[in-house]
């Protein structure tokens, strides 16, 4: 962009006249350090992702009822259309082909009589259980919390209680069902985030449900009338805080299906505020059980949090999570919107001395993005390896992978001509990677915003390797094939467009591939 100098310096010297909006919001660009993509009031605000979903304005927490159908991939969440703080909840929708690209539509639920539409998720009822198809169509059913504020007000303890809607039309519009809601509140306070999923060898449905800080599981026929099965979790896990949007999952590992269960819980996660555990184990369609009582982290970042998968993906399966933390969320200094989520994840079992981990690596299609790159071999780093020479223009959009055997002390560092630094790190003598965002621009608007954050090492393997993904203001760790995971955003003064690795005691690095990446906002697919 070029801006004429003269035609400047006169718009802003009378007094009379106001400049134009767009060309106030450049110069603030320009001067800030942040990319300017020709759409300012959306694509170019400070902190913009450039490749992870964020709405267009306005608030976002969790995502829900993520569903494939027809070629599309239907993101909606949690969603309230007139502030950027938390408000009556409503969900907003998104779709896309690649689940890199996304086109934000018109919301799809709105807070009716019987309350606030709450979190939940939404299935392809492929055979019609619910009745809701007609002359052959093929029905997208949405589960759902309603939240009823007038009953909370009472101090009742039946304000959340389970509802549905459908659509005939692959998520365009919703009726909701006549007879919501579908399951009543038994008198638990907390009592919500439906996760369904059928159950072929009983040709059922399976509601996987946040009840206080346990999982409860209700069976159906049609997703109308429901029925307990089990409960699960009030002596096991972490309970530093409330259970939330769980789900439950099967993965094949070597020939055997083996069930995962997610429960998000908020406040208690490993670095503080939310967190999702995860446990590992059998389920018969009505009980699940844990192959081990040790509590498990997905992701030890701050800002993974209410992750839920995908419905009807096949044989992958694919998680996208709020990439925020109830800690500071609204309080994050974005102006126009707040939150964004996490890039989606495959999700995988690997075994570590006997024992099954849960393992989350980008899914494939985020290669769409790829852009300048090089490939480094046999690097030996003692004190400081400047990466920023070889990537020309560099946006600070970037995914670098890298493999040491050495394994000493090293880091992986982003700055900015301000001075704000971002650390991502492992500690052999404790053997934990780290992310520290204690120096990495704007960190008062919370206290506990500015620390030091650490994941265990988990694998076992002599060779150390890390992917990372950083966008405009977050990194996404993913380390030893995704068995530690940390997400963290961070609020930098200036893009972090500048990249060195520090080791004191010295690495050989046998392979390092930098890729810069495109932002999705400015591209079509």
């Amino acid at each position: 962009m070029t801006l004429n100098v003269c035609r400047l310096t006169s718009l802003f010297s009378n007094p009379y006249r106001k400049p134009p909006k767009q060309l106030v919001l450049a110069i603030l660009f320009i001067v800030s350090g942040y990319p300017l993509f020709g759409q300012a009031t959306t694509q170019t605000e400070p902190y913009r992702p450039q490749y992870h979903f964020t709405p267009k304005a306005h608030w976002m927490n969790d995502p829900n009822g993520m569903v494939y159908l027809n070629g599309t991939y239907h993101l909606f969440f949690q969603y309230y259309p007139n502030d950027t703080k938390w408000g009556p909840m409503h969900w907003g929708h998104a779709t896309s082909k690649d689940m890199v690209h996304w086109q934000e539509q018109p919301i799809a639920l709105y807070p009716d009589k019987l309350g606030y539409i709450f979190s939940g998720s939404a299935v392809v009822d492929v055979h019609n259980t619910s009745g809701f198809g007609k002359k052959g169509q093929t029905p997208l059913v949405a589960i759902f919390t309603h939240h009823n504020p007038e009953l909370e007000k009472k101090k009742s303890d039946k304000f959340q209680y389970q509802s549905i809607a459908y659509s005939l039309d692959e998520g365009k519009t919703w009726t909701k069902y006549a007879g919501n809601p579908v399951l009543q509140n038994p008198g638990i306070v907390d009592f919500r985030d439906p996760k369904v999923r059928w159950y072929e060898p009983q040709k059922k449905w399976i509601m996987t449900l946040a009840t206080k800080d346990r999982v409860t599981f209700y069976a159906s026929p049609d997703l109308k009338k429901w029925s307990k099965e089990s409960e699960f979790g009030y002596n096991l896990g972490a309970h530093g805080g409330v259970w939330e949007c769980p789900d439950l999952l099967s993965l094949e590992h070597n020939g055997k299906k083996v069930w995962v269960l997610l429960v998000s819980i908020n406040p208690g996660g490993p670095n503080g505020g939310s967190a999702t555990q995860y446990f590992v184990g059998d389920f018969d369609g009505k009980s699940f059980k844990p192959y081990s009582t040790q509590t498990r982290w997905m992701d030890y970042g701050t800002d993974n949090y209410a992750g839920v998968t995908f419905s009807n993906t096949g044989n992958r399966t694919i998680l996208m999570g709020w990439m925020s933390n109830w800690q500071y969320a609204q309080v994050v200094p974005t102006s126009a919107w707040r939150s964004a989520t996490t890039v989606p994840r495959l999700l995988q079992l690997k075994e570590v001395n006997k024992e099954f981990y849960l393992t989350s690596t980008p899914v494939n299609e985020l290669d769409v993005l790829n852009g300048q790159r090089f490939t480094e071999k046999n690097i030996t780093v003692k004190g400081a390896y400047d990466l920023t020479r070889k990537a020309k223009n560099a946006s600070g959009l970037f995914r670098l992978n890298l493999t040491t055997q050495t394994a000493n002390d090293f880091s992986i560092i982003l700055v900015n001509e301000r001075g704000n630094e971002l650390e991502i790190g492992y500690d052999k003598s404790a053997n934990v990677y780290y992310i520290d965002r204690s120096r990495s621009g704007k960190i008062d608007f919370e206290k506990g915003f500015g620390k030091r954050h650490t994941a265990p090492r988990l694998s076992t393997d002599k060779t150390l390797s890390i992917s990372l993904l950083a966008d405009v203001a977050s990194v996404e760790l993913f380390a030893d094939g995704g068995l530690t995971v940390m997400t963290d955003v961070f609020f930098s003064d200036k893009l972090m467009n500048k990249l060195t690795i520090k080791s004191a005691t010295g690495i050989t690095i046998p392979t390092l591939n930098y890729t810069q990446l495109k932002s999705s906002i400015n591209t079509k697919h």
